[in-house]
């Protein structure tokens, strides 16, 4: 039987978590458990069941832990580890600062230039615009995907590509590079101290980028990357539209498409698609053929996946070709969804 709450410093995590709902109370705490993953919510709820008493002492202990680990976060996000300390100084003490700031950065992950992520990205354009293609891909690195989309759609054409290449072959960049250009875009702010090298960028990165920016800026970039990198050029196609966002086009739009689609094909593509994808189609069928296309379907037997994925690219690219006829519109950023 779990006994009552012991000394502050002698609590694991866990069983602050399962204190500070308590404290909190049920209202605040459900809130905060839809937010949790459902492994999280059950190990939580069965440490709250476990807690039979706690001292007003050690709720009050904890309650302010968390309340400073949360200041810390702010001013971290506003202005980096050292804004964080000397405003915590203030607050608790250099002591108790270090304290709470080792806590956080050894629970979280705080990227650099999170004070960027939050800075207008038309200003932050006028900042970084005259800097070097590399320093630029490393800034967007680091930045949601709408918001370098729009710096990426902004720079001068012969600088966007370019930009979105380097962007795609980072791999790993020194802390020491970070604090250099951290210190450039904010002379005020020091970096973040980690000795680990930050792994970032990749084609993953390119590919959310160009999925947010608008659809010129993506031909421009993807047609200078397919004479200068053709190979990178072709990893990045395969990523930014797979099968399964055929559930971003609206009925008519998947109609459209339909009516260049092989039957056969089809019915291989859908055999190795998930039940939303499928229904999105035989919505968009005549009733006759939906029961003929789950006839060859059911009667096909296993599927190869490799036949399935050829099947599925080959209406992958009757939908690119057909958006870049403007037949259809994939939703997506940057405002290619509005029709004049």
């Amino acid at each position: 039987m779990a006994a009552a709450a012991k000394a502050d410093d002698k609590i694991n995590g866990l069983q602050k978590a399962a204190i500070l709902m308590i404290a909190l109370g049920p209202e605040k705490s459900a809130a905060i458990f839809k937010h949790l993953k459902e492994d999280e919510v059950e190990e939580l709820t069965l440490e709250i069941a476990n807690t039979r008493s706690i001292t007003p002492q050690v709720k009050e202990s904890v309650v302010n832990e968390f309340y400073q680990v949360c200041l810390a976060q702010q001013y971290i996000a506003e202005g980096g580890i050292n804004y964080a300390k000397e405003l915590l100084e203030k607050s608790f003490g250099a002591e108790k600062a270090m304290d709470v700031i080792g806590k956080l950065t050894a629970s979280l992950q705080v990227k650099p230039f999170e004070f960027v992520r939050k800075a207008d990205a038309a200003q932050l354009l006028n900042f970084i615009q005259d800097e070097h293609p590399q320093t630029i891909a490393l800034i967007l690195s680091y930045l949601a995907p709408g918001q370098a989309a729009i710096i990426v759609s902004a720079l001068p054409p012969d600088r966007q590509a370019d930009v979105t290449k380097r962007i795609a072959v980072m791999d790993r960049t020194s802390p020491d590079v970070i604090k250099e250009v951290e210190k450039v875009l904010e002379s005020k702010l020091s970096s973040l101290v980690n000795q680990d090298y930050t792994i970032i960028g990749g084609v993953d990165a390119v590919v959310e980028i160009l999925n947010t920016v608008d659809r010129g800026t993506e031909k421009h970039i993807m047609e200078t990357l397919e004479i200068e990198e053709p190979e990178l050029a072709d990893e990045i196609r395969k990523k930014m539209f797979v099968f399964e966002d055929i559930l971003l086009l609206d009925d008519r739009a998947i109609q459209r498409v339909l009516r260049d689609v092989d039957n056969s094909d089809l019915a291989i593509a859908l055999k190795g698609s998930n039940e939303e994808v499928q229904n999105a189609i035989f919505n968009n069928l005549s009733k006759r053929l939906a029961v003929m296309i789950k006839e060859d379907m059911e009667f096909m037997g296993p599927v190869r996946m490799k036949d399935v994925e050829e099947a599925q690219q080959k209406i992958v690219n009757i939908i690119r070709k057909l958006e870049d006829a403007a037949e259809i519109v994939i939703s997506r950023g940057g405002g290619d969804e509005i029709i004049v």
